[in-house]
């Protein structure tokens, strides 16, 4: 297994962080204080008031506007053993003025408040914490029906019986497919921790309290990306240096040892070169070390990779060239993959290949370097159009989503109409125009580069149609504007 370096570069504003595995940044992780979502955390509410005919509640979480509670959200009756809670009517459950432990299951938008559940789940690295619940439940995506029975044992056999165990029911995540027993065994023991910390607090504080917020990115990072091939954890900052500590020697003393505080004088993200990796991350192109090239386009339906052999002519023959070239953009892709963090649906375009052991090493090396990627990756084979396409699971927002906004330009489309074409555009207009209203001049406001084309190429068409028309055309120059706005002005 490579050794892996994770630095965190933590601002009030911002905390980043990237994962290095043998001198090269793998993936990136950024997480900004403004824009994290209320979704998995736990407070005491206090119920505000009961709808009968809605089935529902709205409850005080202490959040600007009552959150919602269905009763199809709410837990099944202690006193009903076999009943499910939404076969009782909401108000023979709750009543207002009663505290409850929630948690947020879906952000405000807009002017509708944050959706609750009184039935609790949290999440852990490889396993997901019920304490309302008592069965075991495994993902449907961990291999097979066998797989799964063994994975049921094991848990059972770390869980306990009943209240021995401290209650409680566990779904086992996709990675914990490949988990050992020590691991499963610290994330159950970390969750009943958290879980009983949550009921302490719910038990000493008023109503309207956050009890339990969702790990932040540093927070995370001892929980998720820490393992046994991570060699350093290096923060730049003090004041989390120490809050960090404090968390992993309660919950991951194995984690926390690793944690180092960073005191250089360059800041943390120049010792890689990471923020050049972060520009690199978002253009369309790729450069490889042979002189081919990876084009990475981003749509809404799915991720499009092609391969080109561009420069690279260093081989015996040209069947050679294109061997070698996918061979090192199958590497290429598997990094880029996480380091945009693309999810979904991904198409690679591999330069074609006529032979079919060629075909077959390509595809060896490409799942080899995708193996080492935490997010589950599913890949076919060659298709008849020589194409490969695999799924990668979709955690979070891609780097590109994130950082990136379409352009007001362009809006997206990546392109922009030529000088010409807008030029052309103004004539059809002005010719509209001229067939309605009766000015005695027209003038074009325009961008520098439309009005240079009328100046120059352009000049017979717009003499032309100065003629055709009877009136004059001026023409006038608006910094602001982009290359296809304009503006027709009757004077």
């Amino acid at each position: 297994m490579a050794s892996q370096d994770i630095l965190i570069n933590w601002a009030p504003q911002e905390t980043r962080v990237a994962v290095i595995e043998n001198g090269a940044v793998q993936e990136l992780h950024i997480e900004r204080t403004l824009e994290r979502g209320l979704v998995g955390n736990v407070y005491l509410g206090k119920v505000a008031r009961v709808l009968p005919g809605m089935q529902s509640a709205f409850v005080d979480v202490g959040l600007d506007r009552a959150a919602f509670l269905h009763v199809a959200d709410l837990n099944p009756p202690v006193n009903a053993p076999g009943r499910d809670a939404a076969a009782l009517p909401i108000e023979r459950q709750i009543f207002e003025g009663q505290s409850l432990t929630v948690q947020v299951i879906k952000d405000p938008i807009g002017t509708k408040g944050a959706r609750l559940s009184a039935q609790i789940s949290i999440a852990g690295r490889m396993l997901v914490f019920l304490p309302h619940d008592k069965h075991i439940g495994i993902s449907q995506k961990i291999g097979s029906a066998e797989l799964r029975e063994q994975l049921r044992a094991r848990m059972q056999a770390l869980v306990g019986e009943g209240d021995n165990g401290r209650g409680g029911g566990f779904i086992l995540r996709t990675n914990a497919e490949e988990a050992s027993d020590a691991e499963l065994a610290d994330d159950i023991a970390y969750l009943r921790k958290t879980w009983g910390l949550i009921r302490e607090r719910a038990q000493a504080q008023p109503p309207g309290t956050l009890l339990h917020q969702d790990l932040s990115l540093a927070e995370r990072v001892l929980r998720d990306l820490s393992n046994e091939s991570t060699q350093t954890i290096r923060i730049d900052s003090g004041l989390q240096y120490d809050k960090l500590k404090q968390f992993g020697e309660t919950y991951m003393p194995r984690s926390a040892a690793k944690l180092e505080l960073y005191r250089g004088e360059r800041p943390i993200f120049d010792l890689f070169g990471i923020e050049d990796e972060i520009v690199r991350a978002l253009a369309r192109k790729v450069e490889l070390k042979s002189g081919g090239t990876l084009v990475i386009d981003q749509t809404e339906a799915m991720t499009t990779i092609d391969v080109n052999t561009g420069g690279f002519v260093g081989a015996r023959n040209f069947e050679d060239t294109v061997f070698k070239t996918n061979l090192e953009a199958a590497g290429a892709i598997a990094r880029q993959l996480r380091l945009r963090n693309l999810g979904g649906m991904v198409i690679v375009d591999f330069i074609d290949m006529t032979r079919e052991d060629h075909q077959q090493a390509v595809l060896a090396e490409f799942r080899k370097q995708l193996a080492r990627d935490r997010t589950r990756t599913t890949v076919s084979g060659f298709s008849q159009l020589g194409l490969v396409e695999l799924t990668r699971k979709r955690t979070r927002e891609s780097l590109a989503h994130m950082l990136c906004e379409p352009c007001p330009t362009c809006e997206g489309r990546g392109q922009v109409k030529t000088a010409r074409s807008v030029c052309y555009d103004i004539l059809r207009e002005i010719l509209r125009e001229a067939r309605q209203f009766n000015p005695k001049e027209f003038r074009i406001v325009a961008s520098a580069a439309v009005v240079e084309m009328f100046l120059d190429e352009e000049s017979v068409h717009l003499a032309g149609l100065s003629e055709f028309v009877g009136k004059p055309i001026s023409l006038s120059t608006e910094p602001s504007m982009n290359p296809e706005q304009y503006d027709i002005v009757l004077m």
